[in-house]
This record gives structure tokens, C-alpha cells and sequence, in this order.
């Protein structure tokens, strides 16, 4: 095979889902509103650290935002259940964007106050709460079973890719304009996937019509993923290194103020960083893809992500604090994309909303108490324990629950290995 035969076989196996119409397109939209929404992300958090200068109200942004998640996600798993998931994107992507039109009117206005900015969170929270597990269980229809892990693998893919151009676009954008300019760009970029979404074609599935009690479907969603060797442990991984161990947002703009003695140029780049490592993270995780879900990869990703968490106390230094936080990205996107395609391949179709629910309400679910722990150790310790106490907490809490699963995980290395010989 030539040179040229193998970049396009390699480009064809990282790129496979992109072969079906409707995903293609509904990738498309995803890729400009996302870089909007880090944006807004970005613009939002150093607006409200300015405006308080406080890392325990910026961590009460999080809990805001995410609390909503921790509260209704599983609930919103079996509403995603009943209705067709194209519809449901269509309505709440155009809740979104009206909140990022509020958020630049006030920011505009020069008005805001930190309880309308915590109003406007906790109204995205309520929102994303049903987006999420719709979208996320929207990719089977598009692609199928035989490729919904590399579309889970691009999708995070221009999830990462937005990490690293939204965090920087807003740092030029808020020095020239001020933060109401990308709160307005965020709410134009969401007319790309609502325009998207009305030209997919994919026949939606029929909307459960019997009527049935909410709470008994949460509780079946529950239940299948407890009698579920692997789904229980993915889902013991996901609550623990989400909670404690995705923090970033809130710890590196701290990070950089307080410990590099930097501003809103460090910070951005950071988190741009970190946007790079995951979106490499990403492109490796679709080249493999084809190859099947990786279980171990669950649990790599996750000792890798720690133990540079904790090795974060040393990054004193710009530079090293930057190759750090690139690595954490990169092991963090590895460890989110084994958990979310486990789910994904191991959930049936009659249970897929709210088994997704339940990796919504795990990965954003938790960072409300994620957050609020974060910001109170910096609040007391400084900006240096940030991310060296999440890091340890999540050791501590993986190693006294998964104790007595230690022979099921080393299988899941032996299998892998059985499978390379």
C-alpha cells in the first residue's frame, strides 16, 4: 500500500461517520455553534472573577449552571424517550441562544448583576438538562451502532477543536470589545445548528405514546445499568473523576491570576491548552474506533488524568503548567469517550435516552459539587491546591469503591490483550 493509500484509509477510519448525510450536517452546525459557546464560556467566568474577584463565586457559576443537571437530568432521560429527539434539539437550542442574547444585553448594558449572571446559568443548566441526552442519543439515529463511537470521537473531536479557538477568539474579542461582543456572537452561531437540524432527513423514530409513570422509568433506566457488570463500574468511574476531576474551567482562571501572576491572556491560553490535548485525544480515539469499545481505556484514562493533577502542584512555571494542562486534556477526552461509548454500545434502544441521561447527569450532573469543592480548597489553600486536591480526593474515592472490583477490571486488560495476540 502506497503512501498516499494509506493516508486516505487512515483518513477514511478517523472520518467514517462523516459517510452518513444527516450526521455530516448535523456535525457541520455543531462546529460553528460550538465555537460560540466556548466563547461565552470563557467570556462569562472571567467577567464574573473580575467583577467579584472571588474563586468561591466563580465556582457557584458552575454549581449554577450545573445544578439544574444534578437535580432533573434523569427525569429529562425518560421525557427524551418519549418524544422525537430532532424536535426536542430544535426547541432547546433556540432556548440557548435567546440566553446568550440576555447575556450580552446586560453585559452590553453595562447592568449586570451577579444574581441576573447566576439566573442566566441556572436557566442554561435547566435547558442543557434536556439537550444533552437528547443529542447524545440522537448520534445512534444518525450513524448506527457500527459507527456511533467514531461520532462520538468527531463530535468531541470540534468539542476540543472549539476549546481551542472559542478560549482565544474571546481573549482578542474581549480586550477589543468587552465580553457582551461574545456573549452576541455565541446566540448568532446557534442559527447554524437549528438550521442544521431542520435539514436532516433521518426518519425519527416513533415517540412512546403509552402512558407510563416517570418515576418507574428512571427507576428501569437505573436498574438495567446496576444489573450491568460493566455499565455499574462505568458509571462508579464517571461519577467519582467527573466530580472531582473535571475542574479545570474553574481552577485555571484562578490558576493563572494567582499563581502564575498573569492575566487574561495566560488564562485563555490555558484553557486553549487543554483544548489541544483533548482534541488530540479526540482524533486518537476515532482512529481507533473501528477496532471497538476499549474498556481498559476507562480506567488508563483515568490514573493518567489524576496523577497529572496532582503533579500540578510543581507547575509553578508557565510553560510546564501548559504541557501539563495539555495532558490532562488529552487523558481526560480519552477517559470521557471510553465511558461515553461504553454506554453507548451497551445500552438497547429501549433504554437508550435515560441510560444517556445518566452519563449526562455523571459528567455535568456532578460538577456542581465538583465546583463548589474546587473553589472553596482554593478559596482556603490558595490557587496551587486546585487541581492536586481534586486529583487526590479522586484517587482516594476510586480506591475505596473499586476495591472489590479489582479481578473484573484486570480482566477487562486480560481480554484486551487476548484480542492483540
Amino acid at each position: 500500500m502506497s503512501l498516499t493509500e494509506k493516508g486516505l484509509s487512515l483518513f477514511e477510519t478517523v472520518f467514517a461517520s462523516l459517510k452518513h448525510r444527516d450526521f455530516r450536517i448535523f456535525w457541520l452546525g455543531q462546529c460553528v455553534s460550538l465555537m460560540g459557546t466556548w466563547m461565552q464560556r470563557t467570556a462569562l467566568v472571567w467577567l464574573v472573577y473580575t467583577m467579584t474577584e472571588s474563586p468561591f463565586r466563580v465556582g457557584l457559576v458552575g454549581v449554577a449552571q450545573f445544578l439544574p443537571m444534578l437535580f432533573f437530568t434523569l427525569f429529562a432521560g425518560a421525557v427524551v424517550d418519549r418524544f422525537p429527539k430532532r424536535r426536542i434539539l430544535i426547541v432547546t437550542q433556540s432556548l440557548l441562544m435567546i440566553q446568550a442574547l440576555a447575556l450580552a444585553l446586560l453585559a452590553f448594558s453595562n447592568s449586570a448583576q451577579y444574581w441576573q449572571l447566576l439566573t442566566l446559568c441556572a436557566f442554561l443548566g435547566v435547558t442543557t438538562t434536556i439537550d444533552m441526552p437528547a443529542r447524545l442519543s440522537f448520534f445512534v439515529e444518525l450513524v448506527g451502532k457500527k459507527d456511533v463511537m467514531n461520532a462520538v470521537s468527531l463530535n468531541s473531536s470540534i468539542v476540543n477543536l472549539a476549546r481551542i479557538i472559542g478560549p482565544a477568539a474571546a481573549g482578542l474579542v474581549m480586550v477589543e470589545f468587552g465580553a457582551a461582543a461574545c456573549f452576541f456572537v455565541n446566540a448568532l452561531s446557534f442559527l447554524a445548528v437549528i438550521y442544521s437540524l431542520t435539514r436532516i432527513r433521518t426518519k425519527e423514530k416513533r415517540a412512546v405514546t403509552e402512558k407510563r409513570n416517570v418515576l418507574l422509568e428512571v427507576k428501569e433506566g437505573l436498574s438495567y445499568i446496576k444489573n450491568d457488570e460493566t455499565l455499574y463500574i462505568n458509571a462508579i468511574f464517571l461519577a467519582i473523576v467527573c466530580t472531582f476531576a473535571m475542574n479545570g474551567e474553574v481552577i485555571i482562571p484562578v490558576f493563572a491570576k494567582t499563581v502564575l501572576e498573569m492575566g487574561a491572556g495566560a488564562y485563555t491560553e490555558l484553557l486553549s491548552a487543554a483544548g489541544a490535548g483533548s482534541l488530540a485525544g479526540a482524533v486518537t480515539m476515532a482512529s481507533l474506533a473501528k477496532k471497538g469499545v476499549r474498556r481498559w481505556m476507562l480506567a488508563v484514562g483515568a490514573a493518567a488524568a489524576l496523577s497529572l493533577q496532582l503533579l500540578m502542584a510543581l507547575a509553578w512555571n508557565y510553560t510546564l503548567a501548559l504541557i501539563f494542562v495539555a495532558m490532562i486534556g488529552f487523558f481526560n477526552l480519552v477517559f470521557l469517550n471510553a465511558g461515553n461509548s461504553i454506554f453507548q454500545i451497551y445500552a438497547p434502544d429501549k433504554y437508550r435516552g435515560r441510560v444517556m441521561s445518566v452519563y449526562s447527569f455523571l459528567t455535568q450532573g456532578s460538577l456542581p459539587v465538583g465546583n463548589f469543592f474546587a473553589g472553596s480548597v482554593m478559596q482556603l489553600l490558595g490557587g496551587w491546591a486546585g487541581y492536586p486536591a481534586c486529583g487526590l480526593t479522586a484517587f482516594i474515592c476510586l480506591a475505596l469503591f473499586l476495591k472489590n472490583k479489582k479481578e473484573i477490571i484486570k480482566g477487562w486488560f486480560r481480554a484486551a490483550k487476548t484480542a492483540a495476540d
